[in-house]
C-alpha cells in the first residue's frame, strides 16, 4: 500500500511540474500572405516571469525548442524555422557550456507554400525548456494549427 501512495503522489507531482512550463510560456500562433500563394506562420512565446527558452540550437544539455510539422500534401515548408528576437549567449554553470536562450519574447517564423488556392492548416507541435537561474522546469510540449490559403 505505501508503494501505490508513493507512485500516486509521484505522478501527481510529475504532472503538476510538466503543467509549470506551459504557464511560464504562452504561445500564439497566426498566418499572413506575404506572397501569391506564400505564407509567413509566426509562432510567439511569450515568456513569464524571469523564465528563459531556449533557441532552435539551444547549446549542450538543455533541451532545444524544437518544431515538428504534420504532413499535409497541400502545402510545402520553405526553408527551416527562423528565430526572431534578442538572443543571449551565456556560459551556465548547471550545463558547464555556453547556451542560447530568449528573454520576455522570442518569434519562430516558418514560411509555407500552398498549392493552388486550397484552404488548409499548418498543425504541428512545438517541445521546449525553461529555465531561470534557480531551476529549470521539465519540457513541454504544445500542440498547435494555424489556418492558411484561401
Amino acid at each position: 500500500m505505501k508503494k501505490i501512495i508513493t507512485t500516486l503522489l509521484a505522478l501527481v507531482v510529475t504532472v503538476a511540474l510538466f503543467a509549470q512550463s506551459n504557464k511560464q510560456v504562452q504561445w500564439t500562433f497566426q498566418s499572413k500572405k506575404i506572397a501569391e500563394n506564400t505564407y509567413e506562420v509566426r509562432m510567439t512565446a511569450n515568456i513569464g516571469g524571469n523564465y528563459h527558452i531556449y533557441a532552435q540550437d539551444g547549446g549542450d544539455g538543455p533541451v532545444s525548442t524544437a518544431f515538428q510539422f504534420t504532413k499535409n500534401p497541400l502545402i510545402s515548408l520553405d526553408g527551416k524555422v527562423k528565430e526572431q528576437g534578442k538572443m543571449k549567449k551565456v556560459f551556465e554553470e548547471a550545463f558547464s557550456s555556453e547556451v542560447r536562450y530568449y528573454e520576455n519574447k522570442v518569434d519562430f517564423i516558418q514560411v509555407v507554400k500552398v498549392k493552388g488556392k486550397a484552404r488548409t492548416n499548418l498543425a504541428g507541435a512545438v517541445e521546449f525548456m525553461v529555465c531561470n537561474d534557480k531551476e529549470c522546469l521539465p519540457p513541454a510540449t504544445v500542440n498547435f494549427k494555424v489556418q492558411i490559403g484561401g
